[in-house]
């Protein structure tokens, strides 16, 4: 099969190499599934897991990529709850080889049912985006109606999904980003917008949630903004800023069957709307991760034309 495999860190990207490789079998509870359209996070290569097993053992050459749509084509002994020809779509261990490839080996509870209309580019840009935005705002910022989320990055995959998210559940939330950002975090469902170069953060006085994507100074700027009770939820590691009277939460996304059905159905509906940005090939995807203009949206991989 066709695969994208990486070996060498510090290359990064330009170390991506599309090859042939053996097609995986499926193991205990396992299922085998047919790609047809994969997304990525462009954070990956610096990701231990891409590069070693959970006992710190090198893996390479290893297929990144962890989100994917697609049809199940084999089972492993013991497999329940999917079969074969079923649309799935869902969110593959971080420690196995991933999506990048026409078939993928993954454990099923890892996978959710894909309805027949949505399209496998849309499932693909989901599970990372969905699930991180979903556990982020209601497992662990426990938001609620009448609340204030100050939602960084609200125009990026994972943000424009926490603004939609939590405006639905009936929060008030404040977007922001660059100055070129604005009008799609305001169309995304931000009621204000923040533009991070040129405007004070400080400026939007108190919130209840602030739900942080990019870290550093801007994560510990935003901790002082929190009113008592409330909660910092960060997705780039441990907190270095902590609330003065709230929590400080940082979280790995995990998959969720359950979630990833909440998640497509409100994509069914219209109450949610996937942000994709390129969509190329696997052909030509080391070019398109090596492309020098700015990522806006999520990228996706179309394995099968």
């Amino acid at each position: 099969m066709k695969a994208i495999v990486v070996t060498d860190q510090a290359a990064g990207t330009v170390g991506m190499k599309l090859v042939e490789r053996p097609e995986p079998q499926a193991a205990i509870n396992d299922v085998v599934v047919q790609v047809h359209s994969s997304g990525i996070v462009p954070t990956e290569l610096a990701w231990p897991s891409t590069w070693t097993d959970r006992i710190d053992r090198d893996r390479t050459p290893s297929i990144p990529g962890h989100e994917l749509a697609g049809v199940v084509i084999a089972l492993g002994y013991g497999t329940t709850g999917l079969s074969v020809g079923q649309r799935v779509f869902g969110l593959a261990d971080w420690y196995r080889d991933g999506t990048l490839a026409e078939y993928v080996a993954m454990e099923a509870r890892n996978l959710a049912p894909l309805p027949g209309d949505v399209d496998f580019t849309v499932g693909a840009s989901l599970p990372i985006s969905g699930l991180t935005a979903w556990q982020g705002l209601f497992q662990h910022g426990r938001v609620q109606a009448g609340q204030s989320v100050l939602a960084h990055g609200a125009a990026g995959a994972v943000g424009s999904m926490v603004t939609q998210l939590a405006r639905e559940a009936g929060a008030y939330v404040i977007g922001t980003g660059r100055a070129a950002d604005r009008q799609k975090a305001l169309d995304f469902g931000a009621k204000e917008f923040v533009d991070l170069e040129n405007d004070a953060l400080e400026d939007i006085g108190g919130v209840d949630l602030v739900f942080d994507v990019i870290g550093g100074d801007i994560q510990k700027r935003s901790a002082g903004l929190i009113r008592a009770g409330g909660t910092l939820v960060t997705i780039v590691g441990p907190a270095e800023a902590r609330p003065a009277d709230g929590l400080a939460v940082d979280f790995v996304v995990a998959s969720d069957r359950a979630q990833l059905g909440e998640i497509v159905q409100r994509v069914r509906d219209g109450r949610l709307r996937t942000n994709i940005g390129n969509v190329s090939a696997l052909d030509d995807a080391v070019a398109t991760f090596n492309a020098t203009e700015r990522r806006a949206g999520k990228t996706v991989i179309r394995v099968r034309p």
